[in-house]
């Protein structure tokens, strides 16, 4: 794989670090500004608006320069947004500062994957798009709970000036290992007509209901830990670890897959889905069966990642940065609407593994959506085979013409 992949790597690093740690420095904000931790928690609610209105928004305003050089711009506003974060005087200038962080984040991502599957053999294009995004599940890994503990001890301001820093050194390794390109030949004029086929908003729509089913349970995965498995809240940070772990294996997984058969790669992640929410209920009945759910849940999620990721690209190639771009929106859209349904279940007293039972639900009408978009796939890329024979049998052979 070649060495730029890294750069985008990095990247995904710093972008998947800052949009999830905000979480565990929710009471260190709060108690800082002098807020609620339910009035901090918007400031993760702002970082999620900034991704769904910069993916399409950053994506078609850039469609016409050459991508390297949108990439380092990306970082560069990602770089600003962190900083202003960790400069911000109230709570006010910090939410514009969160909102102004998120803005990159989707585009990043959408016109890395292009580049990414430009970089290697059409054999070989789901495995790159995993490598990028692995600098996103090692982020749940590594970067969330040291920059965690970084702002527990440090201040929640350090925090965001690391983050700073690693969108600085991203922005170098996308300089030094990333060749220049020459400016995408379709602009915004082809992005805009790539989303006007419908097999691309099916596999934006699977994207929303698919991942809507993991964020489900897993944004409330911290009360079934601790209430239903009997975990201390200490050790719910390393327990999160373990789901980036296994988004990791996912990931790769997934993205090996997927090069050999990307449909049934998406199936099957959708069908582990279902089974592993669905078991929720037993697995959180004891400490070592709860961390592996855990750990299941984060294998079954990103082994979609990529096929779904390059589904949507190959079904607006003429385009693929807008719609590559979008799919991001789409997942933080899952993400919002998953918490959601997942709290609707938790607020009618189900119990505290429903949210789990609500997205294994969401999974099957995820496979549902997959279903259709595959019958229109199909009917779109099938031959008209019929109509080549009657119009065949009336060509004359090439022999017979000659001598009459």
């Amino acid at each position: 794989m070649p060495l730029a992949l890294l750069a985008l790597a990095v990247g995904a690093f710093g972008l998947g670090t800052t949009e999830f740690v905000m979480m565990g420095l929710l009471p260190d904000v709060a108690d800082d500004l002098h807020i609620s931790i339910p009035t901090a928690g918007h400031l993760v609610s702002a970082y999620a608006l900034g991704v769904v209105i910069g993916a399409p928004l950053l994506a078609a305003l850039t469609a016409r320069l050459p991508r390297r050089r949108v990439l380092i711009s990306l970082m560069a506003l990602f770089v600003a947004g962190n900083a202003l974060s960790a400069l911000a005087p109230g709570y006010d200038s910090l939410l514009a500062a969160r909102f102004l962080s998120g803005l990159p984040h989707g585009a990043f991502f959408g016109v890395g994957a292009v580049v990414a599957t430009g970089l290697v053999a059409p054999e070989r294009k789901a495995r790159s798009v995993s490598l990028m995004f692995m600098g996103l599940t090692v982020a749940n890994i590594a970067g969330v709970p040291v920059a965690t503990l970084m702002g527990q001890h440090l201040g929640w301001r350090a925090t965001f000036l690391g983050v700073s820093l690693i969108g600085v050194a991203a922005m170098a390794a996308v300089f030094f290992l990333i060749h220049p390109t020459h400016a995408p030949a379709s602009g915004l004029r082809g992005e805009l007509t790539a989303l006007r086929s419908l097999p691309v908003w099916l596999a934006l729509a699977t994207t929303v209901v698919g991942f809507g089913a993991l964020f489900s349970a897993y944004s409330y995965i911290t009360p079934m830990l601790t209430d239903a498995a009997g975990y201390a809240d200490s050790d719910v940070t390393l327990l999160l670890a373990l789901f980036g772990v296994g988004a990791t294996i996912g990931n790769l997984v997934g993205g090996r897959l997927a090069d050999h058969a990307m449909r049934g790669t998406l199936f099957g992640g959708l069908v582990s889905m279902v089974a592993v929410l669905l078991l929720f209920p037993v697995l959180m009945r004891t400490e070592w069966s709860a961390a592996l759910a855990v750990v299941l849940l984060g294998v079954a999620a990103f082994i979609t990642g990529s096929p779904l990721q390059l589904m949507v690209m190959e079904r607006a190639s003429a385009g693929p940065s807008l719609a590559s771009s979008a799919n991001q929106a789409a997942f933080n859209l899952a993400n919002a609407g998953g918490a959601w349904i997942g709290g609707v279940a938790l607020a009618a007293g189900f119990g505290l593994t429903s949210p789990a039972i609500a997205g294994a639900a969401l999974a099957v009408l995820g496979l549902g959506v997959a279903s259709v978009a595959y019958a229109v796939d199909r009917r779109q890329d099938a031959p008209p085979t019929a109509h080549v024979r009657v119009v065949a049998s009336h060509v004359p052979e090439p022999a017979e013409t000659v001598h009459s």
